[in-house]
């Protein structure tokens, strides 16, 4: 690099204080406070979850918007992102939490109906290659609102189709896939998730993410009892493949519409490794000499698929050095040390209040981003002022 040092910012959101771009331009500002000039490039990154459409449209992508139906029925504007022919989706945008009024959960009756419908708004912009983002749902559908969207028909004994929710499953008698837009087969469906549960039981996604949503235990033995017949249904329909769908890896991602998106042909790979590509993480990494990550939380989740630790375990197999920024820290040195993460700066060593911590992210994050480039990068005359968002 001809001397030329670079630091690269490649940052998740902090949950509901910053986006993942402010955290990449509070961080510049910090940084360059102590070493003006730094050469500094900034690459916001999401693993499929809420922010992935933001993501992507800070890389170049062209944000897309269409009217979709959200999760409790009523029409919602979502997004999506766009670049040539390929598009990233999130499923969140239409069937996520944030969807729902303020206090309202349904976890029997929410939809993915909207998502189904962003999909489908996808192919019409003409997108060849889906990167699918899932995770944030409010729902417990098994993906069936998607597919219903899609052409596929849900009936019960009566042939009318069954009410939308994870619940009304639990009355299906017959699933249709024959209509299913044709499209679908000649698209690479990328279903992008940070968990790999099945569709049902212990691990399944009403027993492990179902009372995030709102269901009580008798509500999460109602959807795994609905979602498992579900299962049975669509394998009358479809054959055997419904049945390994619904214990294959990522099945149970976000309500189970992990099941409808294999169903569809979808490859499940790890969210925040599918959005590095798309992104365009690896020729910013090989020009980078600091790599700064980061969430809201480094956590024992952090460790299993999410951004930081897919960020890290790359700039770690280049030999590229690593500090994380953070709200709050629950993981040990010898925890970041085994995720490529050579140091961790919490808010909460500039300001322990938690409430400030969330309410001043942006302000106490910049004088995090000083104490960084006091530690990380010494005070050195090489550096150049080029900014770049990729």
């Amino acid at each position: 690099m001809n001397g030329t040092r670079r630091v690269l910012i490649a940052a998740d959101k902090f949950k509901g204080s910053l986006t993942a771009l402010e955290v990449a331009e509070r961080v510049t500002a910090g940084l360059r406070r102590v070493v003006p000039g730094l050469e500094v490039e900034a690459l916001p990154v999401a693993d499929g979850g809420d922010g992935t459409v933001a993501a992507a449209v800070a890389a170049g992508f062209v944000r897309q918007e269409a009217r979709v139906t959200g999760p409790l029925g009523r029409e919602v504007t979502a997004a999506f992102a766009l670049r040539g022919d390929t598009a990233v989706v999130e499923m969140a945008e239409a069937s996520g939490l944030g969807r729902l009024p303020a206090g309202v959960l349904a976890p029997l009756t929410a939809t993915t109906h909207g998502s189904g419908e962003l999909l489908r708004a996808a192919l019409d912009a003409g997108a060849r290659t889906i990167v699918f983002g899932v995770g944030g749902s409010a729902t417990t559908d098994g993906g069936a609102g998607m597919l219903s969207a899609l052409g596929a028909r849900f009936l019960d004994a009566a042939g009318e189709p069954v009410p939308p929710g994870g619940g009304g499953l639990a009355g299906l008698a017959r699933a249709d896939l024959s209509g299913l837009d044709p499209r679908l087969a000649s698209v690479d469906l990328v279903l992008a998730s940070d968990v790999d549960n099945p569709l049902t039981g212990p691990k399944g996604a009403p027993a492990v993410y179902g009372p995030q949503k709102g269901a009580s235990p008798d509500d999460v033995a109602a959807l795994d009892a609905a979602l498992v017949h579900y299962a049975e249904v669509l394998e009358e329909a479809v054959g055997s493949r419904a049945a390994e769908y619904a214990g294959a890896p990522g099945a149970g991602a976000a309500g189970g519409i992990g099941y409808g998106a294999l169903l569809l042909g979808a490859r499940f790979r790890p969210g925040i490794e599918v959005m590095l590509d798309v992104l365009g993480f690896a020729p910013a990494l090989e020009r980078a000499s600091l790599v700064i990550t980061g969430e809201g939380s480094l956590d024992e989740q952090t460790l299993h698929g999410k951004a930081p630790a897919g960020v890290a375990a790359a700039a770690r197999a280049a030999g590229k050095e690593v500090v994380a920024v953070c709200g709050r820290l629950a993981l040990s040195a010898q925890e970041l040390d085994g995720a490529g993460i050579r140091r961790a700066y919490p808010l909460t060593e500039e300001e322990p209040d938690v409430a400030l911590c969330i309410a001043q992210a942006g302000p106490i994050l910049e004088r995090v981003a000083e104490r960084i480039a006091r530690d990380h990068l010494g005070n050195c005359g090489c550096w150049r002022g080029v900014t770049r968002a990729i």
